[in-house]
């Protein structure tokens, strides 16, 4: 009876041994793996074009046999260098949806105005309900951001940013009014053109006189 019990006991963990081996702790696959990078495409100029989905929604219809799903996916696209665009795709499939949604984001891709790693000034964007604070953050600040302004900043290029999401959740409402936001930002050198006032640069500004310096006989002769 005890070698049948022992016999058991051996194949039970032998049994276990292979669930774990199988499982998804082997390898880099199963539960451990990291997020699936981001599709990469190129433009007509060779430049690649990341691809982010913010959002899929599915709307059914009752009809007479049933109810009719269709799905619409809001996508967004950007070279990671100051162009992004945000698109919007419907179809009865979610592949077909997806790829519609990336084809509109592409052509509707405009250029920001960045400052470095951040953004030129602090800016608040509103679309309809949605409420946006973006402020400018110092170079390994990274982006404070949630997934919806995350994914639209990140495709522009922005890698340190402080935002703030006030009002409305939609998502495609807070897509847009950052789309809007990074839109409306301008550089120095913009403003200073559209009023037409020349910038002068540090090395053109007028040298600061030192203050003269007292004679050190005469200090001393006072002093006496």
């Amino acid at each position: 009876m005890a070698e049948n019990n022992n016999n058991q006991n051996q194949g039970q963990n032998q049994g276990q041994g292979q669930g774990q081996g199988q499982g998804g702790r082997r390898g880099p696959g199963g539960r451990e793996r990291g997020p699936r990078p981001a599709p990469v495409t190129l433009d007509a100029q060779g430049r690649e074009i990341t691809e982010k989905i913010v959002h899929i929604n599915r709307s059914s219809k009752v009809v007479k046999g049933g109810r009719r799903f269709s799905f619409s996916a809001l996508v967004v696209a950007g070279d990671k260098n100051g162009r992004v665009g945000l698109g919007l795709g419907k179809a009865s499939e979610v592949a077909d949806c997806i790829r519609k949604g990336s084809e509109d984001a592409k052509g509707q891709m405009v250029d920001i105005s960045l400052s470095g790693s951040t953004i030129p000034h602090e800016i608040v964007c509103v679309y309809d309900g949605a409420r946006v604070i973006m402020r400018p953050a110092s170079p390994g600040t990274g982006i404070i951001a949630g997934k919806t302004v995350r994914a639209v900043v990140e495709s522009a290029g922005v890698r340190d940013l402080l935002t703030k999401s006030l009002g409305s959740k939609n998502a495609a409402n807070v897509a847009k009014a950052t789309l809007k936001g990074l839109m409306g930002l301008r550089l120095r050198e913009q403003v200073y053109k559209t009023r037409g006032i020349e910038l002068k640069k540090a090395d053109e500004a007028a040298p600061v006189e030192a203050a003269p310096e007292a004679d050190a006989p005469a200090a001393e002769a006072a002093t006496e």
